[in-house]
């Protein structure tokens, strides 16, 4: 595998990190139609945990299948693909060596009123599945969110030492948040930058809207005339927070939604900068064929063609 030099310079900026580690996360950024680029698309499949299988998988039966999921992120020419144990034990052989992976070792469900979630999985698994990195989600903000930020020191400790690359979703939710503060301006990049805070390769955050939630941050982007005025600018801020464009940040898609409101975000999130999407339900929920063929379009956004 020849590494691009767009890719050396991102690799560039983890300097701590051992050859093995740098050896997966170059294997996500070379896979795929994007491979080299510098940017990502990535299916995640943590959505029948999150919401239940009817809410995950009715409006296409085939996504009941997890070999569906692997089979559409390889045709699709994607990055990587992340799921819980079970979906990755599911097709672990089949698959072995077709696309990178990203094992999620934590989880939650719609049943519970805690903003917070369970170790389903260990470094050990994602070692004995062939991944490339773990995935582990965040919540700042959440009454749990302590617990939450030292299970994530203890599981990249062993991840890092045995060459995985980490990936923390970053989703502030619980405790004072309520819904304008979970996406607001100044929450998100706050969010962004715990993550890298606590030592992700890969952040994974929300587009960001323009409320500011807190009023003591709220002062200062006014005083300090930071422009949040539209999607690229936000997400330039939210690059930024993210160690000034050092660490890879990806955004989320989100709930299902029309795809021309699906691709004019996509053009939000390139023109200010980020590094790629992450996108569950706008693609598994939709018919195959109309799935790769929004994909092949959210790709041709990010090379620049559309």
């Amino acid at each position: 595998m020849k590494i691009t030099r767009t890719v050396k310079k991102i690799l560039d900026n983890y300097e701590s990190d051992n050859p093995g580690t740098k050896g997966n996360l170059a294997r996500m950024l070379m896979h795929g139609k994007l491979g080299g680029s510098g940017k990502m698309v990535i299916l995640p499949v943590d959505q029948g945990f999150e919401h239940g299988p009817a809410r995950s998988f009715a409006p296409n039966p085939d996504a009941y299948d997890p070999h569906y999921h692997y089979q559409l992120a390889v045709d699709a020419g994607l990055n990587a693909y992340a799921a819980p144990l079970g979906p990755l034990e599911a097709g672990a052989d089949s698959f072995a060596g077709a696309i990178p992976t990203i094992l999620k070792v934590n989880s939650a469900n719609s049943l519970s009123t805690n903003k917070d979630q369970a170790v389903t999985a260990s470094v050990k698994d994602a070692l004995r599945l062939g991944c490339a990195a773990i995935g582990f989600t965040i919540y700042p903000g959440s009454e749990d969110q302590y617990a939450m930020f030292e299970e994530i020191r203890d599981m990249a400790s062993e991840a890092k030492s045995y060459g995985l690359a980490v990936v923390v979703w970053s989703y502030p939710r619980g405790g004072k948040l309520d819904k304008a503060g979970e996406t607001a301006m100044d929450v998100c990049a706050y969010a962004a930058h715990m993550a890298a805070l606590l030592g992700a390769h890969i952040i994974k955050v929300k587009p960001p809207t323009d409320v500011l939630w807190q009023p003591e941050a709220k002062a200062v982007y006014e005083k300090q005339n930071i422009d949040i005025s539209t999607l690229p600018k936000r997400i330039a801020h939210v690059m930024q927070a993210a160690f000034n464009n050092r660490r890879i940040v990806v955004f989320s898609g989100g709930e299902a939604k029309d795809l021309d409101g699906l691709y004019n975000e996509i053009r939000g999130l390139r023109d200010g900068g980020a590094n790629g999407s992450i996108i569950g339900r706008n693609t598994f929920q939709r018919p195959r064929d109309q799935a790769l063929d929004m994909l092949d379009k959210i790709i041709a956004i990010y090379q620049g063609k559309m």
